[in-house]
């Protein structure tokens, strides 16, 4: 019997979950998930001693050609940097925070083997 493709979005929410696992193994605690304002979300806000930290999670499979669509950190255009910026102060007017603001990216590259899934994760801290 051969093995299920997974799709994008549960892809995406495997990575995502890596991704807070991470965070968390490094001494961040996770204060949301995926916080969505109009024209925008953030995939996960946490906190990492002085900062608030809002990270976007970039992820794809082992099997996308890279040549073609590059690493997963390069789908963070100027234009979703804005977006994501604009999500980010919504949340800081809307919840507030006494902690220095910070925007990392969480690159992951999912590889999965024999039914077994493997991450490769880059943490660009202060990426934007």
């Amino acid at each position: 019997m051969g093995e299920v493709k997974r799709t994008t979005r549960q892809i995406g929410a495997l990575c995502e979950e890596q991704a807070c696992r991470y965070l968390t193994e490094r001494g961040y605690k996770i204060r949301a998930r995926n916080y969505t304002v109009k024209g925008g979300e953030i995939d996960i806000v946490a906190q990492d001693g002085e900062y608030i930290v809002f990270v976007e999670v970039k992820a794809r499979s082992s099997d996308c050609d890279q040549r073609r669509f590059g690493r997963p950190s390069d789908a963070v255009t100027k234009e979703k940097k804005e977006h994501f910026r604009r999500a980010v102060r919504e949340y800081l007017f809307r919840v507030g925070s006494r902690k220095k603001p910070r925007i990392d990216v969480i690159e992951i590259i999912m590889t999965e083997e024999g039914g077994n899934s493997s991450f490769d994760i880059k943490h660009f801290i202060g990426a934007f």
